[in-house]
């Protein structure tokens, strides 16, 4: 028998339309949990840092959420929500939790106090100071933890293709049951470009966003 290829390029060009599908459905899952996880662990977060002594149990609670195996947690969804987007979803979301909640907390807490003193003689109300200077000086610190949170889900993303979903996951799966080595190959090898893509997109838009914290070079 003769020896298959490793990339049979042909393959790849002929199922353009399906590695595009497959592109759209896997950032629409990475987007779908990041968004989703970000609003919620901003809730937690200002929970935690008005009430102190729930920050323990939120991020001990979203520390045991982050240690449950991905198989296993699909695996008890699926009994309850199906195989169904909606299940990808709730676990993808929940691995989030943990790294946006530090993040957020720990960008918050990092704002000098002397720059809050300040703004506070300057006549800055509560509301204020914390949208027009915590928030802002805090960024840097929260955007790395979505950088995280966006390269982790976009690799998590290929483990939902076991419950029919999955985007590049799919060619993955597809291609060990197959011993296809170019679905595995594309499947991949396109996660990673996704992940390196996203995170360089993140620290664009840190830098579009913090336009302060550039130092410029010296003459």
């Amino acid at each position: 028998m003769e020896d298959q290829p490793f990339i049979r390029w042909s393959w790849v060009l002929d199922n353009l339309d399906d590695i595009w599908q497959r592109t759209v459905e896997h950032l629409t899952l990475t987007v779908i949990a990041v968004a989703v996880g970000f609003v919620m662990a901003v809730g937690l977060s200002l929970i935690a840092r008005r009430y102190r002594r729930t920050y323990g149990p939120i991020t001990w609670t979203a520390g045991v959420i982050y240690t449950i195996p991905s198989l296993a947690l699909f695996a008890f969804l699926v009994p309850i929500t199906g195989l169904t987007t909606l299940t990808a979803e709730i676990g993808l979301v929940g691995y989030t939790l943990l790294i946006l909640i530090r993040n957020i907390v720990a960008g918050l807490d990092g704002v000098s106090p002397t720059v809050k003193e300040a703004a506070a003689g300057m006549g800055y109300t509560g509301r204020r100071m914390f949208l027009e200077v915590e928030v802002p000086l805090a960024l840097p610190v929260i955007i790395a933890g979505v950088r995280i949170a966006t390269v982790t889900t976009i690799g998590l993303v290929t483990v939902t293709a076991l419950i029919g979903q999955g985007g590049y996951g799919k060619f993955i799966l597809s291609g060990l049951n197959r011993f296809f080595t170019t679905e595995i190959v594309v499947g991949a090898v396109l996660s990673v470009i996704l992940a390196v893509v996203a995170d360089l997109a993140l620290v664009g838009l840190e830098r579009l966003l913090t336009p302060w914290s550039r130092r410029k070079a010296p003459a």
